[in-house]
């Protein structure tokens, strides 16, 4: 342990003078004032989802922030905003499949204005051009791996960053927070790099890049109660209308409302909860062969 020599104790306060609450000594630094409130749990992910983003900055030469629109992206943006004073530095990437819904078009127009955002929108290719032995609607959601792949080879983006959750999706459990992808965008689960004590390898393959993941220790509760205390703005699919809701939002052909009755945030986390219903439950993916989400993720889906 430091301790503290003569010269370095002038000007501190004497103990007494100390407010009780702080008499420890373990809560004084070491220039003798008391040491600030503990960051709470939400504070703690924000901060380590911002030092994530800067280090994909700093280490990174051209990123994009992809931008889906749903709860998960638009925390994300938010403390990209926050990471850096006010302004996402880089493209906010919508690779549209021109399906989704009316209000999320909505809000992207927006809110890609109102926060300023480098927004470009890259459409995806027609379903023709998708792997046909895929099910429905892991098919539909692969022309997204296709068009993401298009966006790619058209900018050269060596860092893309995702708003996935490890607590999302089994196969999402598996990722990396700094993700290496192949050439042609695959994933590979068996072969990802080691991540200790925040120490990350940013340094894609030549011709390839990385997905960078600075909300993937999150959970679907924290998204929520971040999204209320920053007061971050929502699509009304989110909550409650004729006892339905979104729980999560994709292409409107493929996407369906559970039953709920939460029409405010607070009523959101209090049915997390005691809901037993997965976050992806509406999902029509989820519902298809038990490999078809892990075959679209190994082709570099989200």
């Amino acid at each position: 342990m430091h301790l503290l020599n003569n010269e370095s104790a002038k000007g501190r306060l004497p103990h007494s003078d100390l407010p009780e609450a702080i008499t420890d000594p373990r809560k004084i630094l070491a220039d003798g004032h008391p040491m600030p409130p503990s960051m709470d749990h939400l504070d703690e992910l924000e901060a380590q989802s911002i030092y994530i983003l800067r280090e994909a900055f700093a280490r990174l030469k051209k990123l994009a922030l992809l931008w889906s629109l749903g709860k998960d992206s638009n925390v994300m943006i938010w403390l990209a905003r926050k990471a850096f004073f006010g302004r996402v530095p880089f493209p906010a990437l919508h690779v549209d499949t021109g399906k989704k819904f009316p209000e999320m078009y909505a809000f992207r127009d927006r809110f890609g204005k109102e926060w300023e955002l480098d927004l470009r929108v890259e459409p995806c290719p027609p379903i023709d051009s998708v792997d046909p032995t895929l099910p429905p609607a892991a098919r539909s959601a692969a022309r997204k791996t296709e068009g993401l792949k298009l966006a790619l080879n058209k900018f050269g983006f060596d860092g893309l960053i995702a708003g996935i959750r490890r607590d999302e999706e089994a196969t999402r459990a598996k990722e990396r927070v700094f993700s290496p992808r192949g050439l042609e965008g695959e994933w590979d689960v068996r072969d990802q790099p080691p991540e200790f004590w925040d120490h990350f390898n940013a340094s894609p393959p030549p011709g390839a890049h990385l997905r960078i993941h600075p909300i993937l220790h999150w959970t679907e509760a924290d998204i929520w109660a971040y999204t209320k205390r920053e007061n971050i703005p929502i699509i009304p699919l989110y909550l409650a209308q004729d006892g339905k809701r979104y729980r999560s939002l994709g292409d409107q052909d493929i996407t369906n409302p559970v039953a709920s009755t939460a029409s405010s945030i607070d009523e959101i986390l209090t049915e997390l909860e005691n809901t037993k219903v997965p976050e992806r439950a509406g999902r029509a993916l989820d519902h298809e062969t038990e490999d078809a989400f892990e075959r679209l993720r190994v082709a570099g889906y989200l």
